[in-house]
């Protein structure tokens, strides 16, 4: 009798994996358990869970899109060099050349923002040239900066430890490294969606809202001294923050993501850079997968926020101005997706929804630090 084999579709992906993609696991796994050993005595059981399972989590993400492997191998190299050339002192910070005009954190982060400025141009001349080799600068450019970002953050994590074990902490905490952290990640799911939709176009639209992300980076360095490394303070030394912070950002990365790509939609629509751009069924797609993506990780900062908050303050959930705020931008994007799924939402109506959701993005991001206060004003301006 002949036997016949059923197999899921999680079996069929891993029979694909090859050996290198076994090896890539490995290998993150040995990383974190050193990391555990090295930086353990650091940590509390929270954050050495989020490590571990950090480990089949960025395997996952390797698998599914390659370029990761590479980032994330250079990334763990340099900071570690990083690490060797500080040899436990911060002082070294302006007396290494390397650190002083590279590796430094603060050193690291200008030269991301002066990549991100030049990745700009480079799309903006090769979108308007129509040169392969100018969006090809500007994508290669963009990688650069993502680089040298990372290494910043990676680099201010351990800088933090270095001032004191009861100031270190995972550079996640005020609006200069929230700002990093948006600016990564939303240039890395533009980069996605740059090799997987084969077009370097929307890079000149995308790296508009970086740029002024690294330029207010840069304002708000200069007159706040906000590079400075600070002690938490207690509402913010919980293990939640870890978590809930990179969801949100996902969420207000690909939100302004979408809403640059509907500027285009909208551009292309009325006639503008028409033959340069790519079709009006590939933007509104990149659109509609970025804010999907971006709704269900700010569904799931929302609650991992009210959890943090029924910890923090007793309650979850107390209509502060942010929270309020946040609850605005769900319910925008919500409606959105309703729209988009049941009534088919599509066209320009569609992109200027989302390029207004910018706005609402925006306010609930940055206004409400400005403007307003709360129990989240250890953020203001």
């Amino acid at each position: 009798m002949e036997m016949t084999q059923n197999y899921t579709p999680y079996q069929g992906f891993f029979k694909r994996l090859s050996v290198l993609d076994w090896l890539y696991a490995v290998l993150l796994s040995m990383g974190s358990l050193y990391a555990l050993q090295r930086f353990g005595s650091y940590m509390d059981v929270y954050e050495k869970g989020i490590l571990l399972l950090a480990a089949p989590t960025f395997a996952w993400l390797g698998w599914h899109w390659k370029p990761v492997r590479g980032l994330l191998v250079l990334l763990a190299l340099v900071a570690l060099f990083s690490i060797h050339l500080y040899d436990g002192s911060l002082d070294m910070a302006n007396k290494k050349f390397l650190l002083k005009y590279l590796l430094s954190s603060q050193s690291a982060i200008l030269w991301m923002a002066t990549l991100f400025f030049l990745s700009t141009l480079f799309y903006w001349g090769g979108l308007i040239a129509r040169s392969e080799f100018g969006s090809s600068v500007g994508s290669l450019l963009c990688w650069a900066a993502v680089v040298m970002g990372f290494t910043g953050l990676l680099v201010r994590w351990y800088e933090s430890y270095l001032i004191g074990s009861d100031v270190g902490h995972i550079p996640v905490s005020n609006l200069y490294e929230v700002f990093i952290l948006f600016s990564m990640i939303t240039a890395l799911f533009y980069l996605y969606y740059e090799q997987q939709y084969a077009t370097r176009q929307l890079g000149a639209f995308v790296l508009l809202v970086i740029s002024a992300a690294v330029g207010f980076l840069l304002w708000y360095t200069v007159t706040r001294d906000a590079a400075e490394i600070q002690p938490l303070v207690p509402a913010l030394q919980s293990w939640w923050m870890k978590i809930h912070v990179p969801a949100n950002f996902i969420g207000y990365g690909t939100f302004s993501l979408a809403a640059m790509v509907a500027l285009a939609y909208l551009l292309k629509s009325h006639g503008y850079l028409a033959d340069r751009l790519p079709s009006l069924e590939v933007l509104d797609d990149v659109m509609y997968k970025a804010i999907t993506v971006g709704f269900a990780f700010f569904t799931i900062a929302t609650i991992l926020g009210a959890l943090w908050a029924a910890e923090a303050w007793g309650g979850y959930w107390s209509w502060d101005p942010k929270e309020t705020w946040a609850l605005i931008v769900w319910l925008n994007y919500a409606a959105w997706l309703h729209m988009r799924l049941m009534k088919g939402l599509r066209g320009q109506v569609a992109a200027w929804w989302a390029l207004v959701g910018l706005l609402v993005t925006t306010f609930a991001f940055l206004g409400v630090n400005m403007f307003l206060s709360g129990l989240h004003s250890y953020g203001a301006l």
